[in-house]
């Protein structure tokens, strides 16, 4: 097997390190090179990263220009043939890395490959499946988000496309996607690979504006790709209606329902057979304005978690034990 290269980024994230780290190491691949890049953490984490350092390639912790340069500095001195991050409060599941290592040696053409994901919440209890398409540039150009953890990448191709774009905070992976989908084709291969948690000092749930302005931005940014701008320009109200109804998701899961439905009211404008793919958050978003918004909320994570749990116990062999879930 060739080398593959994974990069954890961490800045005070103490409660959740471990785990990062121990479904890394517990992966069953001979020649993983591990690299943990932390930010000048003061909580622990520092002794955490030192408990494990015997399965860490390297390691540092100083100060840094936010999560992109910390991943980028990782990439650097990453080996690998392959590379991923994985942030410092998510895991990757059972076999995630041989099964994308797999995909990518089978088809040599490929830039990178995503699974599907699950999402967990702080104390590492399921909450929900993410589920993803085969999409391509137009997609990703669209705002089809797929789930950071699940994706794994060739070295050489991401160096083609130039790392991570330091001036992006939030829709960072995203600007990086398309721009390795405009050069090498990718794939959704049909295997869980990680979990992505969500908890209240999570950027997508603490900062849900950062993410509606940045997806702004990237329409800014695709109309002076050379590439990009005539497809830009041949789908632009499916593309601008993507763009709006992921501001507008951002937003409601962060608890500002008023400013998602002004997204969610756009994207209709722009192209509603597309928007309304989101009908149910623009519901909730409603029902939350109405003060109703805690009972709903309540309702579709019920009825999430309980059809999620129903359908991972299947796989509880292999997870029961899995460093940060509980499935109990």
């Amino acid at each position: 097997m060739p080398t593959i290269s994974i990069i954890t980024p961490s800045f005070n994230q103490a409660p959740f390190l471990e785990h990062t780290i121990r479904s890394v190491l517990a992966q069953d691949c001979t020649d993983l090179e591990y690299i943990i890049v932390d930010g000048g953490s003061d909580d622990g984490s520092i002794d955490i990263i030192k408990r494990y350092q015997e399965g860490i390639a390297w390691w540092v912790s100083e100060p840094d220009e936010g999560q992109a340069d910390a991943i980028n500095k990782g990439f650097r001195r990453a080996s690998g043939e392959f590379v991923a991050w994985l942030n410092s409060d998510d895991l990757y599941l059972p076999g995630a890395v041989n099964k994308a290592v797999a995909e990518l040696l089978a088809n040599p053409e490929l830039g990178m490959v995503y699974g599907e994901a699950i999402t967990i919440d702080g104390e590492g209890r399921p909450l929900n499946r993410l589920s993803f398409g085969d999409w391509g540039l137009l997609e990703l150009m669209s705002f089809y988000i797929i789930c950071q953890p699940a994706v794994f990448m060739r070295r050489r191709t991401l160096e083609d496309a130039g790392g991570l774009d330091p001036t992006y905070h939030y829709m960072l992976d995203h600007q990086l996607w398309i721009r390795i989908a405009n050069i090498a084709p990718i794939k959704h291969i049909a295997h869980t690979l990680a979990a992505a948690r969500h908890h209240p000092l999570a950027k997508n749930v603490s900062q849900p504006a950062g993410f509606a302005q940045e997806t702004q931005s990237l329409l800014l940014w695709m109309e002076k790709q050379k590439e990009l701008a005539p497809i830009l320009a041949d789908n632009r109200r499916q593309i601008l209606a993507g763009a709006h109804r992921l501001a507008g998701r951002y937003l409601l899961d962060g608890g500002q329902p008023a400013e998602a439905l002004s997204y969610y009211s756009q994207a209709l404008l722009e192209n509603p057979v597309f928007a309304l793919k989101h009908w149910h958050r623009m519901i909730y978003a409603f029902l939350s304005l109405l003060g109703a918004g805690s009972l709903a909320n309540d309702y579709y994570r019920w009825k999430d978690t309980r059809k999620h749990r129903q359908s991972i116990l299947q796989d509880a062999p292999a997870l029961r034990n899995w460093p940060g879930l509980q499935l109990e």
